[in-house]
C-alpha cells in the first residue's frame, strides 16, 4: 500500500495549475495529518471543531484550516477562532451567528456557501435555487467575506453521475460572479472527493477535498 507521502506527491503532480488540494482529515490522528503536511499539503479540512483543535496542537498553524462539516451554532465561537475558512454555510441563521461572533472579535470570517446540489432533503446545504438569495443576504454582513461555493453532490458508485451536480454548482458560481455582489471575492469552487475529483476538475473545481486517496480507508493503519 502506498504511503501518505507518495499519495500526496502523486495527487499534487496531476493537479492542473490553479487547483488547490485539501486533505479531508475526518477521523485521522494528528500524526497522519502531520505526515500529509510534510509531504506538501497546505490545506487541512476538518469536520469537527474538537478534532481540529487536537490536530492543530500537533500540526500547528503553518497550514490553512478549513471547516467542512455541519457547523452547529454552539460551535461557531470556537470555529471562527481556529479556522481560516468555513466551507459549509447553508442558512442565513448560521451566517448571522457567525457575523455576531466575528464582530465580537473584530474578525472578518471567510466563508463558502454549501450547495445541496442534489436537492436531497436529508442532507445539509442550501438548494441551488436559493443560493443567489442567500449570497445576497450574506454580502450585507460586514464581518463575513464570501469566497465561493462548495458542494458534495449525491454519493454514488459511479463518479460520472456527479457531473450534472458539479456543473450546476459551477453555473451558480459563474452567475454570482456575473451579478457582481459587493463584499465578496469569488475565489473557490470546492467540489470533488476521492472518487469524484477528476469529474469535478473537468467541471471547473479549483479546490478538491481528498481523504481516502491521501490517508487510505478510514480505520486502517
Amino acid at each position: 500500500m502506498s504511503s501518505i507521502k507518495e499519495n500526496v506527491k502523486a495527487l499534487l503532480a496531476e493537479l492542473p495549475p490553479g487547483v488547490e488540494l485539501e486533505a479531508a482529515a475526518k477521523g485521522q490522528p494528528p500524526e497522519k495529518i502531520l505526515e500529509a503536511v510534510e509531504a506538501g499539503i497546505k490545506i487541512i479540512g476538518e469536520n469537527y471543531v474538537q478534532e481540529a483543535m487536537i490536530a492543530q496542537a500537533v500540526v500547528g498553524r503553518s497550514v490553512r484550516w478549513h471547516f467542512i462539516g455541519h457547523l452547529q451554532k454552539n460551535k461557531v465561537k470556537k470555529a471562527i477562532e481556529i479556522f481560516d475558512l468555513i466551507e459549509t454555510v447553508d442558512s442565513l441563521d448560521l451566517a448571522l451567528e457567525i457575523e455576531k461572533r466575528a464582530a465580537a472579535t473584530s474578525k472578518i470570517m471567510p466563508i463558502l456557501i454549501e450547495v445541496n446540489s442534489g436537492r436531497e432533503p436529508q442532507k445539509f446545504g442550501v438548494w441551488p435555487e436559493k443560493v443567489i438569495d442567500l449570497a445576497t443576504e450574506i454580502t450585507k454582513l460586514p464581518h463575513l467575506k464570501l469566497l465561493g461555493l462548495m458542494t458534495m453532490g449525491p454519493l454514488t458508485g459511479d463518479p460520472e453521475e456527479a457531473r450534472p451536480y458539479f456543473r450546476e454548482t459551477r453555473l451558480l458560481f459563474e452567475e454570482l460572479k456575473r451579478i457582481n455582489l459587493p463584499n465578496c471575492e469569488l475565489r473557490y469552487l470546492s467540489m470533488g472527493m476521492s472518487n469524484s475529483y477528476k469529474i469535478a476538475l473537468e467541471e471547473g473545481a479549483n479546490l478538491i477535498r481528498i481523504g481516502t486517496r491521501i490517508f487510505g480507508p478510514r480505520g486502517k493503519k
